[in-house]
């Protein structure tokens, strides 16, 4: 193999350049789901745009695909391909507050906690994913939602600008004002378009308390409480979100030993207003405590940068993950059967399955906006398999795949492109819908030798 780092310039780049048998080369190619293990030709990790501008460059001159790692949370594994120049983001991570602007810069290896965090010093806070350790520009270039979108929408819908290294090697802005086309296909078109070094986003008035935890019942009544759930999201504000996640409770101190291994139904609730859980006056979320005898009680008032990191022990680096998704239609009583049938016979002890409550200000976006199709939707359905044993490879997708089979009956046969499995490419047209034509012509004029093509790719022709 042809030693690459013999012919890169390092006097064009201030970021270490890397190559198999050095020290930090596993590091940096390490990927979070380890069912997949990548290797690169050559990794540079950046400290500006002008060292991905170099390195664009020499991938260029050598047709050699270029793959970008932030976070490096794919479920698919698209942040480090085989073979190639892998940019890994790990030195870039410079966070910028304008509190009287009320925005956020923050450059391309820096987490949702990190943001948070310095947002958070101000106030202020903007739509994030609701695993702390992603990476925001990762999240952000598919779609990005949790806690806040059904009050102020999508990571796309809050960006305001961003700097792009094309594959022709240009340094670019682009936002509403500046390259608008190349703007509207980076809000939801993922990292097709060229390779973003920062992000600007808007922030809003958040903290630093919000009501936050769960209600965790036995399992045994979970289609009533499904069905109770649907409705009362129906009434809900803006402001309030839950996650009806479903799980296999581990074998730890804090749920009763009966219970360990067995699976339960746990409202994750969020309320932007503190005083929504305030025990005197009123409590917002009283009615999804009288469902029956929880295991597990704790919603209450904490920290926003807390609440934001609740999924994140459940997630963790280094195991083996598979994802599995729809966009629904509506929450029927079919997908809660669906549901009701499938969560017994989970396998993998990391494994969790949810509805996500879309709506709000999601939905009162064009849907022609941005390339993210799935304004009009309600409700998703997830699937996050999860395990340990490569034995177990084939029991766990299995039972996932097959779970994703039953549930697409419920669904609209779209899907949030994030969320999409390595072995399901041919969704990707879906999860654009009528915005897939204007991303492919786009795709032609930005990128079209596919030199960025380890993404949810888009074929320039």
């Amino acid at each position: 193999m042809e030693s690459f780092v013999n012919t890169f310039d390092l006097s064009s780049v201030a970021g270490r350049v890397l190559e198999p048998g050095d020290a930090a080369f596993d590091e940096a190619r390490a990927l979070w789901n380890t069912r997949f293990d990548r290797r690169p030709d050559l990794i540079v990790r950046p400290t500006s745009s002008s060292d991905v501008k170099a390195s664009i460059d020499f991938a260029r001159a050598h047709e050699m695909q270029v793959s970008v790692k932030g976070g490096g949370h794919s479920y698919a594994a698209n942040s480090v391909a085989d073979g190639g120049l892998l940019l890994d983001f790990l030195p870039m991570k410079a966070v910028r507050v304008d509190g009287e602007a009320m925005t956020v810069t923050v450059e391309g290896g820096v987490t949702c906690a990190e943001m948070d965090a310095a947002t958070q010093a101000h106030g202020l806070a903007t739509p994030t994913a609701t695993v702390s350790s992603v990476g925001v520009i990762g999240a952000a270039l598919g779609g990005g939602g949790g806690y806040l979108s059904r009050k102020y929408g999508l990571m796309i819908d809050n960006v305001i600008a961003a700097e792009v290294v094309t594959a022709d090697g240009r340094v670019l802005r682009a936002a509403s004002d500046e390259n608008p086309d190349l703007f509207w296909a980076l809000r939801g078109g993922g990292g097709n378009f060229g390779v973003v070094t920062s992000l600007e986003l808007r922030l809003h008035e958040v903290g630093p308390q919000v009501l936050s935890g769960q209600i965790i019942y036995p399992f045994d009544r979970a289609g009533e409480r499904l069905r109770f759930f649907r409705d009362f999201m129906a009434e809900a504000p803006d402001e309030f979100q839950c996650y009806p996640f479903c799980f296999r409770v581990p074998p730890i101190d804090v749920f009763p030993e009966e219970t360990h291994g067995q699976p339960v139904l746990d409202f994750v609730v969020y309320h932007q207003d503190p005083e929504a859980v305030d025990f005197v006056q009123h409590d917002f979320v009283q009615p999804l405590r009288e469902l029956g005898e929880p295991i597990l009680e704790e919603a209450r008032v904490s920290r926003y940068v807390d609440a934001q990191t609740g999924f994140d022990a459940n997630l963790p680096k280094g195991q083996r993950y598979i994802s599995k998704a729809h966009d629904l239609d509506g929450l029927s009583d079919g997908a809660i059967d669906t549901m009701v049938e499938f969560v017994p016979r989970m396998v993998g002890p990391l494994t969790a399955a949810y509805f996500d409550p879309l709506g709000g200000a999601v939905g009162r976006v064009d849907p022609s906006a941005t390339p993210y199709a799935g304004r009009s939707t309600t409700f998703g359905f997830h699937c996050i398999a999860g395990w340990m044993d490569p034995d177990e490879d084939e029991s766990v997708m299995g039972w996932a795949s097959e779970f994703q089979s039953a549930m697409a009956a419920h669904a609209t046969g779209g899907v949030y492109v994030n969320l999409i499995a390595d072995d399901e490419t041919d969704r990707i047209p879906a999860a654009y819908g009528a915005n897939y034509p204007r991303l492919v012509q786009l795709k032609h004029q930005w990128d079209p030798t596919n030199r960025f093509s380890s993404n949810y790719n888009i074929p320039p022709n």
